[in-house]
This record gives C-alpha cells, structure tokens and sequence, in this order.
C-alpha cells in the first residue's frame, strides 16, 4: 500500500503556513459576506425564484458569490426625490398617482376607451392629456430626416436620451445638428446611457461636450467607488423640441435602423412617433426625472423658463388624441408595465396585437394571453424570425408553446432584424415606446411608454401588423415538436436563464 505524500514535500513550512493563512482568510471572509448577502436578497428581492438563486450562489460559490451578487443583484439607485417638485423645477404639471388616481377619464371619452383608461389611472404618475397628435415613421428612413429638422428649427431648448447614440454616418449628423444648435444659444442638454454609449467608438459623448452641449452619463460604469451594475440601464428613447414637438419609440439613434436594399451590414427594422400637443411636456417632465435619479450635474437639471401655470397649445388638425406617459422601471415603478399589460389584456373582448424583438414575459402575462385566447380573443404574436440575439430566441422557442397550445397566433416576420415595440388591443387602445415583453425591460430598465386612446391611431397600427402577417411565417406547435434534440436541449438551455436574458 503507498503511503500519502506529505504536503510538506512539496512545500517549506513557511509557505504551508502561508497557504493555510490565506485559505482561512477566504472562508472567514466568506463567513461574513455569504450570510450578509444572502439575508439581503431574503429581504428584498421580490422574486421568491430569484431570491432563492441568489442565496444558493452566494452560500455556495466562495467569496465569488457574494461579490458576484453585489455587482449585479443590488438596486442602488438612490433617489434624491421619488419625483421631480413643482416648486423646484416650476413646470407644475406631473401631480403623482395618488392626486389623479381617483379622477375619472373625460366625460366625452367613448365608453370602450373609458375602461382601458381607467387601468392606468392608479399606475402612472402622470395624467391624461388630450388634443395631442401622432404621426407614425417607419425606420431612420423617415424618423431621422424629422428629428434632424427639427433639431435644427430649435428656438429654446432641446432634451434628447436614448440608450444608445451611436458614431456613425448618423449619429455623427446628430452630434453636429446639436453642436450647431447649441452655438446658435439653444438649450441644448442630452443624456446617454452609461453603458448603451458604449455599444460604439469613440463615443458619440466626448464630442458632444467638446462642442459646449451639456451631456450627463446616466449610471456609468466605474471602479472607483464601484459601480459596475449592467442592469439599471436607461432605455427611454425622447427627443423634446421647445414645449411642442416630441419623439419618442423603441429606436436607438444609429446607422443599422437606416433601411437599404442590399446593405451588407446589420439592419433593424423599427417604428418610432412624431408627437405634439400637452403629452410632449410630458415627455419633457419624464426626461429631468430621469436625469434627476441618476444624480446628474445642478446645471442639467436647472429648469427651463416657463410659466407655473404652463400649458402647452393643443395640437391643431382633425385628431385630437388622448394620451398619457406611462413609465417602468426599478423602485417604486417596479413591475408597473407588468399590471398594465395583465389588466389591459384581460380587459380584452375582440384582439389584441403584439409586436416585441424580445419575448420572455412573466408567469403573469403568459396567464393572461392564455385566458383571454381561450376567451375566444384573437390574440396575434409578431416575433422576428432572425434575432440580434440568438439566445434570446433560442429560449423563447422553449416556451412559444404555451401560448400555442391555448390558440394564440405567433408569427415570425422576414428579416432583417425587426426591432419593433408595439401593442394594441380591440382596435382602440395603444401602447408605444421603448419595452421589450422580456425580464430587462420589464423588471431591470428604466423605461418609457405612452398610452394612445384613439380609434384611428389603433385603426393604423393594427394595418401594419396585418400588412407584416401577410409576409410572416406562422409558427406551429408541429414545427416545435419536430425540433431535434440538440436543438430542444440548447433552447432548454437558454431558457434556464430567461430571468437574466
């Protein structure tokens, strides 16, 4: 029989001791922090199924646990105000849930509208607005061409964030349209997400500041203090013209959403909005909120001149569209977006339509668009069939099942990449902004949605769903069963970690 070889054959007693000293350091360092972080996430994650990961990673994995935990599973947004004050920023025109959440939709409102506009009443914190106007514009085709102008028709001041503001051919238009603005003596403030800004270099930013435009870095990234958090991202998309003109959607500012015949690089299709009327005030409110939360500069949260009992002129024309800003996000608005979509489908009687890059949704929405299908809705599902991110479509071809099984209608649209958000339900009631029905958008971003109570508008958006349909290929509960087996492991696989995609 061979004897063990001891341990000090391979190393002096000095190192031994050395070796044993740091391994005690570990577990007791371990001891501590495990216990910490795991009490921690017991007491405030909201998710039993995520609390009991956390805890399992933190007790288990050695000191990478907790540290791990501490980096990515802590909300550390502090915020200096759960909302902006009226006296502060003299804008007087966000009032909060709790002093709007009793009143009653207008009077002249439709009886259908009525009831979908009475679901958000108690979540948003901001108000219906009527007269407002929307224009649809499809791709940078269209959308960039607008904004650009009216960047540079500007008199006074003008917001713009979006999570990612790329340095291309486009973006590069963008940083010189609002360098030249702000030399002409326009208020010109602009903040971008502290890690979509990264998505290209040099970064878009630096140049923006070199030309005396006053930029903020929503949540950056850092090691000193730490701040290395990938989640928390702003997600709004908003540009706010002087008070009166707006654009909000899902799209980012960069050279892919450019459509052409051909191109060979990547492409995304995507819808964004021309707004005006009240609602851009809104916009505008929403913007120093957001930028108040990441504990910007004093000098970008200075107030834009206007009167206290400020009113923005209603929008001229035939339309006179009721809308409200609807935002989601961690803190207070956690899992808003979430009861919003829950509700407004089961207060669904004859369709509803669903246009997301992304489709992981929660328990609670795969409910509700099981219920409704089987209350005999006509529920369509528009997916891309060719995704940015293949993991994502890999772990919704996991579960795509569910909502086949109960009658839902899902349908994968040609490429390119479509990157499109959009939901309407019985042709009367619109949702628009930046939210992908997935666990990012709807529990760790910071995101931003207008509510449109108009026939026509619903009427135009349902058209272009039936025009993408009629291209699509639908999606079968016999293709999904007749995945191979490799195929079915690997989007098991990924579907493993749906919560984190």
């Amino acid at each position: 029989m061979m004897n063990a070889t001891p341990l000090s054959e391979y190393c002096s007693m000095p190192e031994l001791l050395t070796l044993l000293d740091a391994s005690l350091i570990v577990l007791l360092f371990h001891a501590v922090l495990a216990p910490a972080t795991a009490i921690h996430a017991t007491l405030y994650k909201r998710d039993s199924r995520a609390a009991f990961g956390w805890i399992a990673l933190c007790m288990l994995l050695p000191v990478a646990g907790p540290l791990l935990y501490s980096v990515a599973g802590i909300n550390r947004i502090q915020r200096r105000a759960d909302q902006l004050k009226a006296d502060r920023l003299r804008i007087g025109f966000e009032r909060g849930r709790a002093q709007h959440a009793a009143e009653d939709p207008p009077a002249d409102m439709p009886d259908d509208l009525r009831e979908f506009a009475r679901i958000g009443q108690r979540l948003s914190r901001y108000a219906l607005c009527n007269a407002n106007q929307i224009i649809v514009l499809h791709n940078g085709n269209q959308a960039y061409p607008e904004m650009l102008g009216a960047i540079e028709s500007a008199q006074q001041r003008i917001f713009l964030t979006s999570y990612i503001l790329d340095n291309g051919t486009v973006g590069q238009q963008f940083v010189d349209a609002l360098a030249n603005a702000a030399n002409r003596g326009v208020d010109v403030r602009v903040m971008v997400d502290g890690l979509g800004e990264w998505y290209s270099w040099p970064l878009a930013s630096r140049r923006l500041r070199k030309s005396s435009v006053t930029v903020a870095s929503f949540l950056p990234p850092r090691l000193l203090p730490p701040q290395l958090s990938i989640n928390l991202r702003n997600h709004h998309k908003i540009l706010v013209i002087d008070d009166d003109l707006g654009f909000t959607g899902g799209m980012n500012i960069g050279d892919r959403h450019v459509i052409e015949a051909g191109a060979r690089r990547a492409q995304a299709v995507d819808v964004h909005f021309r707004l005006t009327g009240p609602i851009v005030h809104q916009l505008a409110v929403e913007f120093l909120r957001l930028a108040d939360l990441c504990k910007v500069s004093k000098r970008f949260l200075e107030p834009f001149p206007s009167d206290p009992e400020y009113c923005p002129e209603p929008a001229t024309g035939e339309q006179a569209i009721i809308c409200r800003t609807f935002t989601d996000g961690p803190g207070e608005d956690l899992d808003q977006l979430t009861m919003l979509l829950v509700a407004t489908i089961a207060q669904a009687r004859e369709s509803v339509y669903i246009m997301t890059p992304y489709f992981l949704p929660p328990r609670e929405i795969i409910s509700a668009l099981q219920s409704a299908s089987l209350r005999g809705v006509d529920i369509h599902l528009v997916l891309p069939s060719e995704n940015n991110l293949p993991f994502v479509h890999w772990a919704t071809r996991n579960m795509l099942w569910e909502v086949l099984f109960q009658g839902v209608k899902v349908h994968y649209q040609p490429a390119p990449f479509v990157h499109s958000k959009l939901f309407v339900v019985d042709h009367c009631y619109s949702l628009i902004g930046s939210t992908n029905w997935d666990p990012r958008s709807l529990r760790l971003n910071f995101e931003l949605q207008v509510e449109v109570f108009d026939h026509a508008f619903a009427a135009c958006l349902v058209d272009h769903f039936k025009q993408v349909i009629a291209k699509s290929q639908a999606v079968t509960l016999e293709e999904l069963d007749q995945r191979n087996l490799l195929a079915r492991l690997r989007d098991s696989f990924f579907w493993l970690f749906s919560p984190y995609l």
